[in-house]
């Protein structure tokens, strides 16, 4: 069922609830929308009401009139959560780090994490290549834009860019693209979403300490492959978490939820008890 709400200062939200019991909030990464979860959510749905949606600056959901910020996303998350009645989060990748700040904030009850890339964040991440990024996507270069987020950004090795670039792309869906968007509209749409993350990335100021006042209970997730830095990152968050959970999934990348949604599905089910 699809749903449109609006975060408080009147941004539209496009969401879409499925599924039948407790509620859980699911939020997408950088690149993301209404079907990131897509492959997660059909081993979940016979035990939770899931409830997705396109963060701000991400089709069909409004745009931003100005550089985002993560208050933004959590202005955003508590919307659908409290239109949800949940208190429950699992975000992945970027939308770790919105779960993170909502936490942080309060009102998160039990929060997932799959691999927060919060190494991305402040003057060494983000900071350093946003003008360089938007430049790129107001002058239509998307296959640069999109090389330069991931490799600086993501800090994704040589090889496995090679190996990304050289696989055929996801379809996307109809319903992420505008009307009246070009026939690279969907593309561009993308990249406009990923440009204000990077802007959130890029005023952060990256300090892992804060976390450590978060009282939710915790699941941190992680592949067992993915590459520096993100498993420093994930042991870094697990230190000032002394008491949150951790599950590795072997022989998996940071694209676990697509590559293993059962593994992903059942470490979620165990750890919000369903």
């Amino acid at each position: 069922m699809d749903i449109s709400l609006h975060a408080d200062d009147g941004t539209r939200l496009a969401a879409r609830r499925r599924g039948r019991g407790t509620p859980v909030v699911l939020v997408h990464g950088t690149a993301g929308g209404l079907d990131s979860w897509a492959p997660v959510a059909p081993y979940l749905e016979d035990s939770f009401e899931l409830w997705t949606y396109a963060r701000r600056g991400y089709a069909p959901s409004g745009g931003c009139a100005r550089p985002k910020s993560f208050a933004d996303d959590v202005s955003d998350l508590r919307a659908v959560a409290a239109a949800a009645g949940s208190a429950a989060v699992v975000g992945a990748s970027y939308g770790a780090i919105v779960g993170l700040h909502a936490a942080r904030a309060g009102g998160v009850g039990s929060l997932v994490l799959f691999e927060p890339p919060l190494f991305a964040a402040g003057a060494s991440g983000a900071a350093g290549v946003v003008d360089e990024y938007r430049a790129l996507v107001a002058a239509g270069d998307l296959a640069g834009a999109n090389h330069l987020f991931a490799a600086e950004v993501a800090r994704v090795p040589a090889p496995l860019l090679a190996a990304l670039a050289a696989a055929p792309a996801d379809p996307v869906p109809d319903d992420a693209v505008p009307a009246d968007a070009a026939p690279d509209g969907a593309a561009l749409a993308e990249a406009v979403g990923s440009l204000h993350d990077l802007e959130a990335l890029a005023a952060d100021p990256g300090d892992v300490e804060r976390w450590r006042s978060i009282d939710a209970r915790v699941l941190l997730l992680q592949g067992g492959e993915s590459w520096e830095p993100i498993p420093s990152t994930m042991d870094a968050l697990a230190a000032v978490l002394p008491a949150a959970e951790r599950v590795v999934f072997p022989g998996h990348l940071h694209f676990a939820t697509h590559t293993a949604p059962d593994l992903f599905a059942d470490a979620v089910r165990r750890f919000l008890g369903a």
